[in-house]
């Protein structure tokens, strides 16, 4: 038998099995681990999803948080798990931002995870303690400078998006913080309203509650929009730092072996998921942008993610060993 046929049967024997793997997928309970801890925007949104996809398949997919070293220790467990579809991990844009600023990463963001969907999307938000006398980014900055040492900000851990935001932030406005890590953005928030931290850049969905409750303000917004969800609320770049953007992204990813099959049949009901009218309301009435997209479309935008707070973290001498 020819070499080329053997190769032409095996590549069909491939097939077929992945499309078994999918035709039986989920034939048990799927695990989503969640790297943070409850009540932050990736377990919000990871459990919104995790409900539908469990009315979709008839199997449960449970979320369980493991909120430990900025979200590696979760990120990890996933990267080495069985590539059956039967753990996957829900993520927050830290998965990407701090990539390149650890030596010793115990996983490869892109080797060793196969992107599934895209989910959500959202700027993140400057929030203060009411204790900070500033009603606006300019006012802030004056007192920041005129009071070096005196304030700290809250962050989800060493590396994440609010701790390279607000580096970028300072570093673009010229004022010194403390950064006070926490396992997640809200028990940052929890120290936040404790006035343990007076500033913070957060998801709307975790501060926006607060604020509107008077014991947070929302001072400005990452993106270079305002977003529809806070169209009160002025941008960071239009209040005084031109060109300063952060859109934190949340998604679902599955260890790196993960049949395709099952990868893309993952995608197909997260985008269906996001396409029913509760949950797009749902999402978007706490300041998320529903997404989407493709396996291949997450996967340039954690590329792109990753070389760009590399290069932040690069230049404004940022190393997370």
């Amino acid at each position: 038998m020819s070499r080329a046929l053997l190769h032409s049967i095996a590549a069909m024997a491939c097939a077929v099995s992945l499309a078994h793997a999918a035709d039986d997928y989920p034939a048990r309970a799927v695990r989503v681990v969640v790297p943070f801890a409850p009540g932050g925007g990736t377990d919000v949104v990871g459990r919104i999803l995790a409900q539908r996809l469990s009315q979709r398949f008839g199997q449960s997919f449970v979320v369980e948080n493991k909120p430990a070293g900025s979200g590696i220790v979760g990120a990890d467990f996933v990267a080495k798990a069985q590539g059956d579809g039967y753990t996957l991990l829900f993520a927050f844009s830290s998965l990407s931002s701090s990539a390149k600023l650890i030596s010793h990463l115990p996983y490869d963001p892109i080797a060793d995870f196969a992107p599934v969907a895209l989910a959500t999307t959202s700027p993140l938000v400057m929030f203060l303690h009411p204790s900070v006398p500033a009603s606006n980014l300019r006012e802030f900055i004056a007192y920041a400078k005129a009071n070096p040492g005196k304030l700290n900000y809250g962050s989800s851990g060493p590396g994440s998006s609010p701790h390279l935001a607000t580096e970028l932030l300072m570093s673009m406005a010229g004022i010194q913080m403390t950064h006070i890590p926490y396992k997640g953005i809200a028990p940052a928030i929890t120290a936040q309203l404790a006035n343990e931290v007076q500033m913070s850049l957060t998801p709307i969905a975790v501060g926006m509650p607060h604020a509107k409750a008077g014991k947070l303000r929302a001072l400005a917004s990452g993106g270079l929009k305002r977003s529809a969800a806070i169209p009160d609320v002025p941008t960071i770049d239009e209040s005084g730092l031109p060109g300063f953007e952060v859109i934190g992204w949340w998604g679902m990813l599955a260890p790196s072996k993960t049949p395709r099959a099952v990868v893309v049949l993952l995608n197909r009901e997260v985008r269906a998921a996001l396409d029913v009218a509760e949950v797009r309301r749902n999402l978007m009435d706490q300041g998320m942008d529903p997404a989407g997209g493709s396996p291949e479309e997450f996967g340039a935008l954690i590329r792109a993610d990753m070389d760009k707070w590399g290069e932040v973290g690069k230049r404004l001498g940022v190393r997370l060993d």
